[in-house]
């Protein structure tokens, strides 16, 4: 049976095999922000698996912008070589790729999950961080430097120049990390950006760290490339950014060039009061496609074909990203997929006859 997340779609010039993507999710297993055997296997395995765009987790323009020392950076023409043949991989393997650059601001320099998360101190590793007021993100995290026109400047810069490297790399799309609380989300909240400059203060202030970085990434981006953009809709916090300023600013970002929108939520502050559960996020989806006209990705615990298909055929989404659920089943794409959209590599077609 012919269904809507089976179909194509296409984001500018880059045609997609149907409407399951990836999720970028951080894999804490780099050395020095290189990709490395551990990459390879996880990301090639889902591409062999059927969904049609990979999102590389969260990489790092710089390294100071790395959430902790095992992130994925992209600040070197030396990470952009190391990329290349991951990319390659994946083409090979039938999907699309893209990779999402990211500043983790106040939330940097911190241990990895399955080490306890926290501060990680420059005797161990670690790096001042920066953010745009002095505010942790709580008392286990780094007190951030709040920055100054110089670091906003070089943040800018260091955006573009990641982007840059990633089409060299062969990247089909790049996305922009504005959500879950990391450096851009950071200035866009009124929580957490107390700066009295132009860049704090009313919407126009806060928003305009991202209105400054999309289009100097747009500009280095092949007119046929896609630029996507990741966000939280709402902190989930009353006087916090909401999905009114959320989509105020979409409007501003896709007159400079972003195409797509990928809407999660939260991750602001550990003081946010989530309603998590099944399908949670599509309905922050729904009403960020409906106020700015963009095709719009859901994500959330969506579980279920037929989680994926309403989210589709009741137009909240343009497409869906899946995240745990391609942790614990690379082949759940395959296996939903009517058999006409089945496309695995020649070496698989047996598992699918």
């Amino acid at each position: 049976m012919q269904t809507l997340y089976s179909r194509p779609l296409t984001l500018r010039g880059l045609e997609l095999k149907n409407r399951i993507f990836m999720a970028p999710m951080c894999q804490y297993s780099a050395r020095d922000g290189m990709p490395g055997a551990w990459h390879l296997r996880h990301y090639v395995e889902r591409a062999i698996g059927g969904v049609a765009l990979v999102v590389i987790e969260a990489t790092a323009v710089s390294p100071e912008g790395r959430i902790s020392p095992a992130d994925l950076g992209l600040w070197s023409d030396e990470h952009r070589d190391a990329f290349a043949p991951l990319v390659a991989a994946i083409h090979e393997a039938g999907a699309k790729v893209a990779v999402q650059l990211a500043h983790a601001g106040r939330k940097a320099s911190t241990a990895v999950p399955w080490l306890g998360k926290g501060l990680v101190p420059e005797a161990d590793g670690g790096w001042e961080v920066i953010g745009p007021s002095a505010a942790r993100f709580d008392d286990s995290y780094p007190m951030p430097r709040e920055m100054g026109p110089g670091d906003i400047e070089r943040v800018e810069l260091a955006f573009a120049a990641a982007a840059r490297r990633a089409v060299e790399a062969g990247f089909d799309a790049v996305e922009l990390h504005a959500a879950h609380g990391y450096l851009v989300h950071q200035f866009l909240s009124p929580l957490s950006n107390r700066r009295a400059d132009g860049y704090g203060g009313s919407l126009e202030g806060r928003s305009r760290l991202l209105r400054e970085i999309a289009p100097a990434v747009r500009g280095v981006l092949p007119d046929s490339m896609p630029l996507l953009a990741r966000v939280s809709a709402t902190d989930w916090i009353e006087g916090g950014w909401d999905v009114e300023e959320c989509s105020a600013t979409l409007n501003a970002v896709k007159a400079a060039g972003v195409d797509f929108v990928d809407v999660s939520s939260g991750g602001l502050s550990p003081a946010a009061k989530m309603p998590v559960g099944p399908g949670y996020q599509v309905g922050l989806a729904s009403r960020v496609r409906a106020a700015t006209g963009l095709p719009t990705g859901a994500v959330g615990l969506l579980t279920t074909p037929e989680q994926i298909e309403q989210a589709l055929v009741t137009g909240s989404a343009d497409a869906v990203s899946l995240g745990r659920l391609l942790l614990r089943d690379p082949y759940w794409p395959a296996r939903q997929l009517p058999a006409e959209a089945r496309t695995p590599p020649a070496q698989y077609l047996r598992a699918f006859a």
